[in-house]
């Protein structure tokens, strides 16, 4: 459920794709540095567009610098990092961490048992880091299982109601995990994390209907689709907008000055993407 929090690349200044790039190697650097080159293949969007939600309520002073690394040995490149730069890598490893978790639970992926041992050590300090963050996106997996227990409903008004209990998990979590503070801007950011996390759960269940219908896996909008063959993208693409719309207004309370062209195109335009794609 990861990578839908990303740029719609056509829409952006070059300053500002430069700017999030920076900010998406300096992550990458953090997420080394941290936890060993292991932790690269974990690099995600999602923790990108998280350092610049932060940075842009913050306003933390940045470092910047030019550098070469494994994927740009020859060419000199800029990273920038804040002090949100090593909390957006802890997130990173933690929900990859859980994730594999999930996955070793319920399908057995040997990939995912080879991570929970590459990872074991660097799981406990990050619950002893940051216990709130860790016991809600724990606590949303738990929650998911049970609710992916239960028979799949055939009637489309239940299919919405549990469609949105199942996407309330992602959102919590996610909310937890975009509120590192208790502070005056901790609610909006939360509601931005809320209603984003059930946008991408919504999402990513649109996205693998077909492959979780071939597979009898667990998917409402699979039922759905069945349920209501003519009208079923209708209703998930105005599903999807209601929660873009309560996302965008929580961002909007929000004081952000830095960052926000990008924030927005994140937001109104980037997470629509692979939608659009898979309408076309």
């Amino acid at each position: 459920m990861f990578g839908y929090i990303t740029l719609n690349k056509p829409e952006m200044k070059v300053k500002n794709l430069e700017a999030y790039q920076a900010c998406y190697c300096g992550l990458c650097h953090e997420l080394q540095h941290r936890f060993g080159v292991k932790a690269q293949l974990l690099l995600s969007y999602d923790c990108t567009f998280l350092i610049l939600l932060l940075d842009g309520v913050y306003e933390p002073e940045e470092a910047e610098r030019s550098v070469r690394c494994l994927r740009h040995p020859i060419v000199r490149h800029r990273e920038t990092v804040s002090r949100f730069t090593p909390y957006a890598a802890d997130m990173n490893v933690l929900l990859g961490y859980l994730k594999a978790a999930d996955d070793w639970k319920d399908e057995r992926k040997p990939a995912a048992r080879l991570m929970l041992r590459a990872y074991a050590k660097d799981y406990r300090k990050l619950k002893s880091l940051w216990p709130r963050q860790e016991k809600a996106i724990r606590k949303a997996v738990a929650d998911l299982g049970r609710l992916e227990s239960v028979s799949v409903p055939e009637e489309k008004d239940e299919i919405l109601r549990r469609l949105d209990q199942a996407a309330a998990c992602t959102g919590r979590f996610l909310a937890e995990v975009c509120a590192p503070r208790n502070d005056l801007w901790a609610e909006d950011l939360r509601g931005t994390g809320f209603y984003l996390g059930k946008f991408i759960y919504i999402l990513d269940a649109w996205d693998d209907r077909e492959k979780d219908r071939k597979s009898g896996s667990y998917n409402l909008l699979a039922a759905l689709e069945a349920a209501e063959p003519e009208h079923a993208e209708e209703i998930v693409k105005e599903v999807l907008c209601d929660m873009a719309a309560r996302c965008c207004r929580s961002f909007e309370r929000l004081p952000i000055v830095k960052n926000v062209e990008i924030l927005r195109n994140i937001l109104y335009s980037g997470i629509w993407v692979r939608f659009n794609e898979r309408s076309v």
